[in-house]
């Protein structure tokens, strides 16, 4: 299963047979067939006909509506899709229960937090990046037993500071500069990447949420709203690190991205731009297409960890005796 990104400006989508087609003027830009397609995620101006959307909600085919930044205006889910069954469930957890889970999530984010700034340590020391590991540990103990959710997020925000302020020294392209975590707007070229990459993620655990039956707005760590799904913002916590910071750095490192042609600098922030968007969204897939191999010792793709996930988080649903435990990196 695959997802389709329609990233460039202008794009117009349409559906021949079994095949879905992006076309730009007289252009084929890609296709995709309708029976391996998981998502279609459009950032910005571009055209879907009524046959397309027809066709992705007889197959339960999330479409999502992004603006070119990564925000998400919404999304076209079948009508089934209620969350009816689950949210009964959902809203039946008890606040003991909800707190454990979410002592794990905090847990678990910082423990892969740690892993990257150590596999980062090993390559080229740093005195900062050994302040924040040292910083973790302490928080990650702290974590486990906080006694409210406000605690632990107190907790995470702190351990957050120490990690991003470390992850800077984890650079070594000089034309990146990161001192801190900054999001609305992002303040620099790492902040876009990091805030686009967090966005497309949490997009995917999203769609992924809505087809597992879950209600995404009842959730154990985050408060949720009208416009946040809580539950996605829970379940990204254990894969930030793991897939887009560490993303992130390779791309920087590599000199994969140009820090003053893939991004634009408007309303006072920076954000990637066109080029910077294909980039980072081929780099992702890449990556995502990794195997890696599982709890039962198969090789999947790093696709299946996040199925696998929010698999894991429906059982504790319905039997919260089977405590949900976040991916940790090994």
């Amino acid at each position: 299963m695959r997802s389709l990104y329609i990233s460039q400006q202008g794009c117009y989508v349409c559906l021949q047979q079994e095949t879905i087609l992006v076309k730009q003027t007289d252009k084929i830009l890609g296709q995709v067939q309708l029976p391996l397609l998981e998502q279609i995620l459009v950032f910005g101006k571009s055209q879907i006909t009524t046959q397309v959307i027809r066709a992705c909600l007889w197959r339960n085919i999330p479409i999502v509506y992004l603006s070119r930044m990564g925000y998400c205006y919404g999304r076209i889910i079948p009508i089934e899709q209620g969350y009816r069954q689950l949210s009964r469930y959902q809203q039946q957890l008890l606040a003991v229960e909800r707190l454990v889970v979410a002592r794990q999530i905090v847990q678990t984010k910082l423990k892969n937090s740690r892993v990257i700034l150590q596999r980062q340590q090993r390559r080229q020391s740093s005195n900062l990046s050994a302040v924040a590991i040292q910083s973790l540990e302490h928080l990650i103990e702290k974590a486990a037993k906080a006694d409210s959710i406000e605690q632990l997020m107190g907790f995470e925000g702190a351990a957050a500071s120490q990690y991003f302020s470390a992850l800077g020294e984890c650079i070594s392209n000089s034309e990146f500069i990161f001192t801190g975590r900054s999001r609305r707007p992002p303040g620099n070229q790492v902040n876009a990447m990091l805030s686009f990459g967090y966005q497309v993620l949490w997009n995917h655990l999203l769609a992924l949420i809505e087809l597992q039956g879950l209600d995404p707005y009842h959730a154990c760590l985050h408060q949720s709203s009208e416009r946040h799904a809580a539950l996605a913002s829970d379940l990204i916590e254990e894969f930030r690190a793991y897939l887009i910071d560490s993303l992130m750095l390779w791309l920087v490192n590599r000199r994969s991205m140009d820090a003053g042609n893939d991004f634009v600098h408007r309303d006072g922030g920076c954000y990637l731009n066109d080029s910077g968007r294909a980039k980072f969204l081929r780099a992702f897939v890449q990556r995502m297409e990794e195997e890696v191999q599982n709890d039962t010792g198969e090789r999947r793709p790093k696709w299946d960890l996040l199925m696998q996930q929010v698999k894991a988080y429906k059982r504790f649903v319905y039997d919260p005796k089977q405590l949900y435990l976040p991916y940790q990196i090994r």
